[in-house]
């Protein structure tokens, strides 16, 4: 068993996403597939999961020069892969419920 490292991704959308479909939203490496990632969320959040979905996000290009009129061309940023785990009945992960209690008080 190979250890990846799943990062929270902390946006908006995911904690409406959070709220509302018990389902959260992590940045994943690009060869990790959903059996490595359930294992990965499991043993380092101590939670259930339901089920995963994934996708790769392509990366944008990029237009760049080096100076006015010097090698202008294009470029592409790399490619990331995201996560969506919806978890168990009656699990959650704290990571992401921290900073709303800190707004409230």
């Amino acid at each position: 068993m190979t250890h990846i490292s799943v990062i929270p991704r902390p946006t908006e959308k995911a904690y409406t996403q959070i709220t509302a479909k018990n389902t959260y939203l992590f940045d994943v490496p690009l060869t990790a597939n959903k059996q490595q990632i359930a294992e990965a969320i499991e043993a380092q959040f101590e939670v259930k999961v339901a089920g995963i979905k994934t996708l790769v996000q392509q990366g944008k290009a990029v237009r760049f020069s080096r100076g006015k009129n010097r090698y202008p061309g294009t470029t592409k940023r790399k490619d990331t892969k995201k996560a969506y785990v919806k978890l168990a009945e009656g699990s959650s992960i704290q990571v992401f419920d921290q900073p709303a209690e800190s707004e409230k008080k």
